[in-house]
């Protein structure tokens, strides 16, 4: 069964998400905490929270994937905007624990001229301060385009970060169709050994959901534009074969295409499952 959902917006609470998410024959959704540039969480209500953990296990979603903010960047080199990364994963992760058993993905950021090096050293002492023992979530590294000093777009940089964290073999991944295919990763023509390659140096067991986009950019240009499905230079039948994939087809795959209504969405869901 084709286990897939698209990013909701948190706004009418969790079980709004939740009920919005069986509206359009979804079974799981991936939110923001809080506003995606950033800013404070809007405080908890365990009521809420339950409500939609209760309808998630009711009609057995599969995990969900909070997202942190795009603002979020825990190898900038400026110490206030380390701090804030750090503030801002401390204050999700006591949130999600209102949610155990789901999911937090990061951007891993972008070096800003320190080097990758840097970069990575910087990723991991945040993750050393905020990977507490017990966590209930998992935590995931989202691998990215490679658009200017971005950390992240080579499976190998991903590795990295997880072999020197301290927790690293807690850590998961996300891959996004539109960025490692801008990243230079041919899902396209040769998704086999796209997936070998991954599985070689990350490793399948990391890979716990796939972000499901199409791209308004060619292949290796290392820019980040989705495109609804179909509608990009990855094409519909490179996406089926994504989601059909023998090594892939049981994980959670998240629509972040641009739609401005959940109508979209529902018609993205309803051709793939069809697949």
């Amino acid at each position: 069964m084709l286990h897939i959902g698209c990013h909701l917006s948190a706004a009418g609470g969790y079980r709004k998400m939740a009920q919005d998410a069986l509206s359009i024959g979804a079974d799981t959704f991936q939110f923001f905490t809080r506003n995606p540039r950033g800013g404070s969480a809007k405080a908890l209500d365990p009521a809420d929270m339950a409500a939609c953990a209760a309808i998630c296990k009711e009609h057995q979603f599969v995990p969900l994937v909070a997202h942190s903010p795009y603002t979020l960047n825990p190898c900038g080199s400026e110490a206030r905007v380390r701090d804030f990364a750090e503030m801002v994963f401390k204050d999700d992760l006591e949130i999600l624990e209102n949610l155990p058993g789901n999911y937090y993905n990061f951007h891993p950021g972008s070096h800003v001229g320190q080097g990758v090096e840097a970069g990575i050293d910087l990723i991991v002492k945040l993750l050393d301060r905020v990977m507490k023992p017990g966590l209930k979530t998992t935590i995931l590294l989202e691998a990215m385009a490679g658009k200017g000093s971005e950390v992240g777009s080579k499976f190998e940089e991903l590795r990295e970060i997880i072999d020197r964290a301290e927790r690293g073999d807690e850590l998961g991944v996300c891959i996004d169709t539109c960025h490692i295919y801008c990243a230079g990763y041919d899902v396209v023509n040769d998704l086999d050994s796209v997936v070998a390659e991954f599985d070689r140096i990350v490793g399948l067991d990391r890979l716990k959901a796939i972000h499901l986009n199409d791209s308004m950019q060619p292949f290796a240009s290392h820019k980040d534009r989705h495109e609804k499905i179909g509608a990009g230079t990855l094409g519909v039948e490179a996406i089926r074969r994504i989601v059909t994939h023998p090594k892939l087809k049981d994980l959670p795959f998240i629509l972040e295409t641009p739609h401005d209504t959940l109508e979209g969405y529902a018609r993205e869901i309803a051709l793939l499952r069809q697949s």
